[in-house]
């Protein structure tokens, strides 16, 4: 009885977070947006950092690659597949502005997190008897998925055009730190679950409920993108970038001219 509510109480923590989280998804506020533009690639590392802790179907999708591996190897191997995938496709696409609806990228990576869990359950034998997709492959590939969803996040930011392969590959480090810290804190929490006899049962839970909010979330993003008719309601339209040039360069000219008035006057 302990451990089903023990279980109940997980799974009810966690969609509750899913819930809440929607309402942002990975957006960046003005705050955040302001603080890049204030500040240097120091900056940029802290934003990519926070973004990926807050990014949670990244997260959901890394919990499904790590959720039954043991040896040390075995996650190393896989984690780094996943992190040159998305670092691959979050630099290149952000260096040449390659730009995709992140409403339907977003949908993409739901059904990432569903397809892991899947695979997870041996499902490609069990249901339909055929031989998986070679897992390797299919993490540097949904991995690559993945990075195009960052990429879309961070050009809605006015990246410095002087220094923005600098600024890219500063976001991508922090990215990799909160990649880093997460992936510490679930293999803690799984070394220790494994040990216990509700392991598991509970691990099949787990992995049918990432595949029920894998399809939420991405039948989510998809009534967002029917739904959304306006470029600008998006949050990213193809001229924002350029409007927040514009107002770095009047913020500046704003500067320069207060530091001129002052020092005319002493």
């Amino acid at each position: 009885m302990f451990i089903k509510m023990r279980t109940s109480q997980w799974l009810l923590a966690i969609v509750s977070i899913l819930l809440v989280s929607q309402a942002f998804g990975h957006g960046m506020s003005e705050a955040e947006k302001q603080s890049i533009i204030d500040g240097g690639n120091l900056r940029y590392m802290w934003i990519g950092a926070t973004h990926m802790l807050s990014g949670y179907d990244h997260l959901l999708f890394v919990f499904g690659i790590i959720f039954f591996l043991t040896r040390f190897r075995d996650i190393v191997k896989y984690i780094t597949a996943f992190t040159l995938g998305h670092s691959a496709t979050l630099i290149y696409a952000t260096f040449t502005g390659l730009q995709i609806n992140y409403f339907l990228i977003d949908a993409v990576i739901g059904l990432s997190v569903a397809y892991i869990a899947f695979a997870n359950l041996d499902g490609f034998r069990k249901y339909w008897d055929v031989k998986p997709p070679n897992l390797l492959f299919m993490i540097v590939t949904l991995g690559l998925i993945h990075g195009l969803g960052l990429s879309t996040r961070l050009q809605q930011l006015p990246l410095s055009e002087d220094q923005l392969l600098m600024n890219i590959i500063s976001f991508n480090v922090g990215i990799e730190f909160g990649q880093i810290m997460a992936l510490t804190a679930m293999l803690l929490v799984l070394a220790g679950w494994r040990k216990s006899a509700s392991f598991v049962p509970f691990s099949r839970v787990s992995n049918v409920f990432l595949i029920v909010a894998g399809f939420y979330l991405a039948l989510m993003q998809m009534h967002g993108y029917s739904h959304v008719t306006d470029p600008d309601e998006f949050g990213f339209s193809s001229d924002n970038h350029a409007h927040d040039h514009i107002r770095i360069e009047e913020k500046r000219a704003q500067t320069l001219k207060e530091q001129s008035t002052h020092d005319s006057l002493y």
